[in-house]
């Protein structure tokens, strides 16, 4: 897949949590995101990591008026040598289709949706800490 990045000017990075404590899911936000298109009958198109920033939607998307939306979160770790490790990614794809059959909403390519994964989270190294935080019920052994 070709994902297009969009660079970010120096104004656009936030500033760093030097405490993986003040880190909270779904709380801190990093300075890209990856958006991708669907439209019926050409399937998913444009891939692209761009500054995160609010999108717009119409009034009349279904997100709206069915509540149709799928959010699936995933752990990502500094290991030896700051080498990204991430906690069962493949598991995360796979559940993020598994709901998107169940809601009759198209699926993505497994690898494709890996890949932007991959891609996002080397341009956001800097938000991974390099020490690790209190132990939670979800966190890896």
């Amino acid at each position: 897949m070709d994902i297009t990045v969009i660079p970010l000017q120096e104004k656009d990075f936030k500033p760093l949590f030097t405490n993986p404590e003040e880190l909270g899911f779904g709380r801190v936000f990093t300075d890209r995101m990856f958006t991708m298109e669907y439209t019926e009958g050409i399937g998913w198109q444009n891939p692209t990591i761009r500054k995160y920033e609010p999108f717009s939607l119409d009034p009349a998307t279904l997100v709206l008026h069915y509540g149709q939306e799928i959010f699936e979160g995933m752990k990502a770790f500094s290991g030896p040598d700051e080498q990204i490790l991430f906690f069962r990614p493949e598991e995360n794809v796979r559940r993020f289709n598994r709901s998107a059959r169940r809601m009759s909403m198209p699926e993505l390519n497994e690898e494709d949706m890996l890949q932007a994964i991959v891609e996002l989270v080397k341009l956001e190294k800097r938000w991974i800490p390099k020490t690790r935080g209190p132990r939670s019920t979800s966190a890896p052994p």
